[in-house]
């Protein structure tokens, strides 16, 4: 086996393919030199990303792949690379999905292609960062860092409301990263380290974790997001660009759930049993209460937009019920929503392509006219609302079997969830694609071209892979996860 030095291949590969998409010409009108540089760059990446679990030992629970740089001449202070079983998966999950961005953006037009491109190009790079950071100090400077893309991506090349909501974004992010901050400039000063796998072991008074996870949860539960910090993602979906609502939720979403597990369980586990309640209680809450306002959206986006954090209310639960199911639960739901949301806004995107509009009063009979575009965004459809046989069940049926063996009330409340996800999701289908065709939708109805049918087959095929075969996934994170499990000898109930 070649002992190469992966993670920072990988981190720069869209380095050094952001030089070639900045030079290439303005002059082109459908921008292909910089379309061909990025996808180069992003197809490389995803194929040397799958050296991961193919050189991957899935029996040691400990970080692999590791690589270490001195920051500053300090002994404490290192960029640290490295990855286990829960790290792995995202990092594949962000090269898959920004190769299937720029496929799905070949044939498209848009203003300033090449700074568009070359957004996503260095998104990747500081997405493979974050995961792959063993390091706090690493962590905090890629976690951050995603930000600037992402706001850009938003912010330029969205909608009406472009402007407010990047900065609503930017600003809801950055706030709770701050106290963050805080809580790794604490960590440092306690231990002399920043280094994650040593500050696994040591133990702080409960207390001081009590603080510590609060300025953790402030970052992660706006990230995730949790009810009540979940205001800025309907907004930031609605105005974002196609591209980047595929990215906002099928990866940056799930830097919350990554940090919670990462932190807050395996540094704080004292703390994390202390408000579980409390995480049920909201997580409950966003699950309901967000599935009825998606029930009365008339927008489609921002019905994902609610649908999604109704979804990372599954996942915080599965999460805080700290065990075994829990966590594959979790795993497994952010996973597959990160592929499922992706293919749900893509196929968003094809739509308002064509009709320049996503208000689901617009549309009907749809069906009729791209019959196999309403087969895809059916299959879509059934793995958003968990249908058995597709990736979506797996996560929520390991999600809800260990929060049962915790809280049957919370499992019972939680699984009201899984019957509004039927509601509005089956609901948004009808008024797409069936009943009586829009006079306008006959006239502009189009077939999905090449790459568009490209990026669903794909979409198709891993929800499909994953909701028969799991263990593709699961038996990947299972060490790691269970030397997490292993902090926590004693039940909260």
């Amino acid at each position: 086996m070649l002992n190469l030095p992966i993670l920072p291949i990988l981190i720069c590969i869209p380095l050094i393919g952001l030089v070639f998409i900045l030079l290439s010409s303005e002059n082109d009108e459908f921008a292909l030199q910089s379309k061909r540089s990025a996808l180069w760059t992003s197809g490389s990446n995803f194929i040397l990303s799958l050296y991961l679990p193919l050189n991957f030992d899935k029996d040691i629970p400990h970080f692999q792949f590791v690589n270490s740089f001195e920051w500053f001449n300090s002994e404490n202070l290192k960029f640290s690379l490295g990855i286990d079983g829960l790290s792995m998966p995202f990092i594949v999950l962000s090269t898959f999905l920004i190769l299937l961005c720029v496929i799905f953006l070949y044939p498209q037009k848009k203003k300033n292609m090449r700074m568009y491109l070359a957004s996503f190009i260095l998104l990747e790079s500081f997405l493979i960062g974050t995961f792959s950071s063993i390091d706090l100090f690493s962590f905090y400077i890629f976690f951050e860092s995603i930000l600037i893309p992402m706001y850009l991506i938003i912010g330029f090349w969205g909608g009406e409301r472009r402007i407010y909501s990047a900065y609503k974004f930017f600003l809801y992010t950055l706030l709770g990263s701050v106290l963050m901050l805080l809580a790794i400039i604490f960590l440092y000063q306690e231990f002399g380290t920043t280094s994650i796998p040593r500050l696994f072991d040591f133990s702080l008074p409960f207390y001081i974790q009590v603080w510590l996870w609060l300025a953790f949860f402030a970052s992660f539960a706006v990230k995730i997001p949790m009810w009540p910090f979940h205001t800025w993602l309907p907004d930031a979906h609605v105005e974002a660009p196609t591209e980047g609502s595929v990215i906002l939720a099928g990866i940056l979403l799930k830097l919350g759930g990554y940090g919670f597990i990462r932190f807050n369980l395996s540094i704080l586990p004292d703390a994390s049993i202390f408000f579980t309640p409390f995480i049920y209680f909201l997580s409950v809450i966003a699950i309901i209460y967000t599935s009825l306002i998606a029930l009365v959206q008339e927008d489609m986006k921002k019905l994902i937009a609610y649908s999604s954090v109704a979804h990372m209310g599954f996942v915080t639960i599965g999460i805080f019920s700290a065990n075994i199911q829990g966590l594959h639960g979790a795993i497994m739901q952010m996973i597959s929503h990160g592929v499922i949301s992706a293919a749900l806004f893509f196929s968003i995107g094809s739509i308002y392509n064509r009709y320049k509009t996503k208000d689901i009063n617009f549309y009907g009979g749809l069906g009729q006219k791209m019959s196999r575009f309403s087969v895809f965004f059916l299959i879509f459809t059934l793995g958003a609302i968990g249908f058995p046989g597709t990736s979506g069940f797996i996560g929520e049926y390991l999600t809800l079997l260990s929060v049962y063996s915790k809280s049957t009330l919370v499992a019972f409340l939680s699984a009201t969830g899984v019957i509004l996800a039927a509601a509005y999701m089956l609901i948004l289908y009808k008024r797409i694609f069936l009943g009586v065709v829009n006079q306008t939708i006959e006239k502009k109805a189009e077939r999905l071209n090449l790459f568009e049918f490209l990026t669903y087959s794909v979409l198709i095929i891993v929800i499909l892979v994953y909701g028969i075969k799991p263990n593709l996934i699961l038996d990947y994170t299972s060490s790691s996860l269970e030397r997490i499990i292993k902090l926590y000898p004693i039940s909260i109930f």
